[in-house]
């Protein structure tokens, strides 16, 4: 079957929740390693320096409660990722900064446990509420670092600031450029799904055109010449009933016709003048006869040059636009002979079809009594696929469709095919 334009693009599939992040994954991995690894070094220190401290329950309770409360809620937020568009849930921060801080003004020690709570801070509040956070945490590190025993040293006090400073800034960077692609992507996505429309329009546009053109060519022209031929018998039955059942019977042959093609074009297949390998000049050849024999109107084929191989769909083209032009000439033209001449020119196959018909001006507007060229476009008629159908054949084969004719003077359709494909 023939198949109605491009292959449309499959639509395009939910980006994963964050629970199924691999990338989210290790990043909480890696903050809570961080985390507790400073918290185990922390309390480390504390206990070394501060052995006899009263506070040494106490930090070792917080330690402990940090050291679970921190990697649960972090499991929690991964477990149950927030819906798109909106941030973590804030409670496991908040408990896990109230513990941090208690736990700092116990033993400052503890301070540099910051530096996970920034990046976890920036990923789970909004910035107008995560910045305020960050700073009172940093805030918080510098006076940890003041109320360590000993000379106060100006580098320990001034590195927090800057640390938080820089991992805010690019935090807060690589956030506007993920919203960038974000907004990308759905515009992609949002253009994809409109580019897959649009080819099943243009496809389904392409289909009917085909069709359009088909029943034009055939069914069309078919049914016209049974009427003519049925009309004929009519009028001969009561007087020459041999002459009328010879007109029923071509009649009936020509219905039977356009059965075989009725079916072949459902199926896409080639025209059945052009099925069993023969070529193009025998099956116009066998046109002009039966045209000939049908209507009466003497038509001529002439074959000039060497044939030379078409592909299928060049051949199928040039016989529709034949017979189509062919029926125009019967219909409208009111010729008294026609011709059909196939010519190879080197680089192009040519076909004319002529008539000696009244003619008409190819630049005025079309008549219902043109010549080979009418399209007949009557509304009365229903018709009008004639020369546009004509041109839309060639144009998918790169040819061109010229029309030569003048009032009194017949018509000359010339419709030429490159023997090359048009690349283009």
């Amino acid at each position: 079957m023939h198949h109605p334009g491009p292959l449309s693009s499959p639509p395009a599939r939910p980006a994963p929740p964050a629970a199924l992040d691999p990338d989210a994954g290790r990043l909480a991995v890696l903050l809570d390693s961080a985390f507790l690894l400073l918290l185990a070094t922390s309390l480390s220190r504390y206990l070394t320096h501060h052995p006899d401290n009263p506070r040494v329950p106490w930090v070792l309770a917080l330690s402990a409660a940090l050291a679970v409360v921190q990697p649960v809620g972090s499991w929690l937020a991964h477990r149950r990722p927030p819906a798109p568009g909106q941030r973590r849930r804030p409670w496991p921060l908040a408990v896990v900064t109230v513990l941090w801080v208690v736990l700092v003004l116990l033993a400052p020690s503890f301070a540099w446990c910051a530096v996970p709570l920034v990046y976890t801070a920036l990923r789970t509040l909004p910035t107008p509420a995560a910045v305020p956070l960050v700073a009172a945490l940093t805030l918080l590190v510098v006076v940890g670092e003041a109320r360590l025993p000993g000379p106060v040293d100006a580098n320990l006090l001034l590195l927090p600031p800057a640390v938080a400073a820089l991992a805010t800034g690019v935090f807060l960077y690589m956030e506007r450029q993920a919203g960038r692609q974000r907004a990308l992507i759905a515009d992609l996505v949002r253009t994809r799904r409109e580019l897959a429309a649009t080819e099943r329009r243009e496809g389904t546009l392409a289909e009917r055109e085909r069709l359009a053109m088909e029943i034009h060519d055939t069914l069309a022209q078919g049914l016209s010449s049974q009427q003519m031929l049925l009309q004929a018998a009519d009028r001969t039955w009561d007087g020459d009933q041999a002459t009328a059942r010879g007109h029923v019977r071509t009649a009936a042959e020509v219905a039977a016709r356009n059965l075989a093609e009725a079916r072949r074009f459902v199926h896409d297949l080639a025209p059945a003048e052009l099925a069993d390998g023969r070529t193009l000049d025998q099956a116009l050849r066998s046109l002009a006869g039966r045209e000939s024999a049908e209507s009466g109107l003497p038509v001529r084929f002439h074959l000039d040059g060497a044939p030379v191989p078409l592909p299928a769909a060049a051949q199928s083209a040039l016989l529709r636009i034949a017979q189509g032009a062919l029926a125009n000439v019967r219909e409208h033209a009111g010729a008294s002979a026609a011709a059909l001449t196939l010519s190879f020119l080197g680089d192009q196959a040519v076909l004319d079809i002529a008539d000696d018909g009244r003619g008409f001006t190819p630049s005025a507007p079309p008549s219902a009594s043109s010549s080979a060229a009418s399209s007949a476009p009557s509304s009365a008629t229903g018709r009008g696929h004639g020369l546009p159908a004509m041109r839309a054949r060639l144009r998918q084969l790169g040819g061109t469709l010229t029309v030569e004719s003048a009032p009194g003077e017949g018509t000359v359709v010339s419709a030429a095919v490159p023997l090359t494909p048009d690349r283009r």
